[in-house]
Parts: structure tokens; C-alpha cells; sequence
């Protein structure tokens, strides 16, 4: 079965920092730990996500776009093609 890969960039605006890292954190915790990481720099929160192609899909479809337009006033846009995040997506190869 195919996996895939997913890394979302985000850059909180300072003073929701800690609440969005909260939000991705929670957002998160019922899924299997060795699927869904979570990293932090000083200014942003990346979410590193591993699934299969199906389940990709589906996440796709039901409701992560929703979780995300609910937080973009939390968010400082990156530029206005990208706006609120860098997300780069491709097939696990190993």
C-alpha cells in the first residue's frame, strides 16, 4: 500500500503561538503517535503526517480545510499564493 508523506508549515502570529501549537497538538492526539509528528521552531509549527493514499484523500475531504479556516486568524500569511501555509506532499518512498 502506498504511503504518503505531508509537512505543513505554519507561522502562528506571535501572540497565538502557544494556542495554535495547542490546536495542531489536539487536533492530533487521537491518532497513532508513529503516524503524526508535531515540530516547533522559534517561529513557526510544522505538522508531519504519514497515512495511506485512501486515508489521504478522505483527511482531505473531511474537514482538515475547515480546521484550518476556523485558525487562519491565528496565522501570519507566508506570501498571498500560499497564504497561511507551505505544505509539501508526495509518496513515501522509504
Amino acid at each position: 500500500m502506498t504511503k504518503k508523506l505531508s509537512i505543513i508549515r505554519f507561522k502562528p502570529k506571535p501572540e497565538h503561538y502557544d494556542q495554535f501549537l495547542a490546536d495542531v497538538i489536539e487536533n492530533g492526539k487521537d491518532r497513532d503517535p508513529n503516524t503524526h509528528y508535531t515540530v516547533t521552531t522559534a517561529d513557526e509549527v510544522i505538522a508531519v503526517v504519514i497515512r495511506d493514499a485512501d486515508s489521504f484523500e478522505q483527511s482531505a475531504q473531511d474537514g482538515v480545510v475547515n480546521w484550518l479556516d476556523e485558525r487562519r486568524p491565528m496565522l501570519q500569511e507566508y506570501d498571498p499564493v500560499n497564504r497561511h501555509t507551505l505544505p509539501l506532499s508526495g509518496d513515501l518512498v522509504e
